[in-house]
C-alpha cells in the first residue's frame, strides 16, 4: 500500500472506501491527513453515485487519535490545524444521504474514536481496543464526541468513558453500544464490504432522511419531530425509489432501487 499519501480513496461500484494511511503512526491525524479527509468528504458529498461509505485504517489499527508531535510543537496552532478541517468534515458527513460504515481494528482512540462515533454502523474486529483518551493528555474532546457519545451510550456511561479514560475491549464496546458488532479479524473487511453494499443497494435518498431524523431526535420536541418526519416523507414520496418500492410491495416483488 502506498505510504506517502495520508488518505486513500477507493471505489467499488456505489461504495466508496476512505482509508487512513499513516500506518507507521497508527494513522494518527496530522494536518495533511485532516485536510485530505475534508477534501475527500466534500468530493463524496456531491457525488450522487456514492451510496455508501466505509472508513477504515491501514496497518495495525483504525486510528490512534491526533498526532501528538504536532500538538507538542505548537499546541494552539496544532489544535487549530487539526480541529478546523476535521470539524468541517464531520459537518459535511452529517448532511450526506450515503450511510457511513466504520471498519475498525486494532485501536480506536482519541479523535479516532470520535470519528468512529460519527458512523451509522461500526463493525469491529475481535481484539480491538477503545479509549476516548483526551483526559489522559489534559484535553477535552473534539470531532463531535460530546455530541455522539451520549447519544450512543447514555449520559452517565458517556461521562464514565470520557472522564476516566479507561480502555475497553471489543466485547465491552458492543455491550455499551459503542459499536454494532464484533467480528473475527479475518472476516472484518468482508463483513464491512457486505454491509456497505447492502446499504448502497437501498433507497439512498430515503436512507439519508432516516439517518438525519434519527441523529437529530434530541434537537426537537415531539411536535417539531413530527413536522420533520412529515417533510421528509413528502420528499421521499417524490422520488423514483418510492414509486418502485410501493409498486414492488404491491406485487410482492423485490424492489430494485437506484438512489433517485
Amino acid at each position: 500500500m502506498t505510504t506517502d499519501i495520508p488518505l486513500l480513496l477507493e471505489r467499488e461500484g456505489a461504495v466508496a472506501s476512505i482509508c487512513f494511511n499513516r500506518p507507521s503512526a497508527l494513522n494518527a491525524i496530522d494536518p495533511p491527513m485532516a485536510r485530505a479527509f475534508l477534501s475527500i468528504v466534500r468530493e463524496l458529498a456531491v457525488d450522487p453515485s456514492v451510496r455508501a461509505v466505509i472508513m477504515r485504517g491501514a496497518g495495525n489499527g483504525f486510528m490512534a487519535g491526533g498526532d501528538l508531535a504536532v500538538l507538542n510543537a505548537d499546541p494552539r496552532r496544532g489544535a487549530a490545524e487539526l480541529i478546523g478541517p476535521l470539524h468541517e468534515a464531520v459537518r459535511v458527513l452529517d448532511t450526506m444521504d450515503a450511510p457511513l460504515v466504520a471498519q475498525v481494528h486494532g485501536v480506536a482512540a482519541g479523535a479516532g474514536l470520535s470519528l468512529m462515533l460519527q458512523a451509522d454502523f461500526v463493525l469491529a474486529a475481535a481484539g480491538t481496543r477503545f479509549n476516548l483518551a483526551y483526559a489522559n493528555i489534559g484535553a477535552s474532546c473534539d470531532v463531535g464526541a460530546s455530541w455522539a457519545l451520549p447519544r450512543r451510550v447514555g449520559l452517565r456511561r458517556a461521562l464514565e468513558i470520557a472522564l476516566l479514560s479507561d480502555t475497553y475491549d471489543a466485547d465491552a464496546a458492543e455491550r455499551m453500544g459503542l459499536i454494532n458488532r464484533v467480528v473475527p479479524a479475518a472476516e472484518l473487511a468482508a463483513e464491512a464490504s457486505a454491509l456497505a453494499h447492502r446499504l448502497a443497494n437501498g433507497p439512498t435518498l430515503a436512507l439519508g432522511h432516516l439517518r438525519r431524523l434519527m441523529r437529530s431526535f434530541q434537537d426537537r420536541d415531539l411536535a417539531g419531530q413530527l413536522d420533520a418526519e412529515a417533510a421528509a416523507f413528502q420528499a421521499c414520496a417524490a422520488t423514483d425509489d418510492f414509486r418502485v418500492g410501493v409498486d414492488a410491495f404491491r406485487h410482492r416483488e423485490t424492489p430494485s432501487f437506484t438512489g433517485r
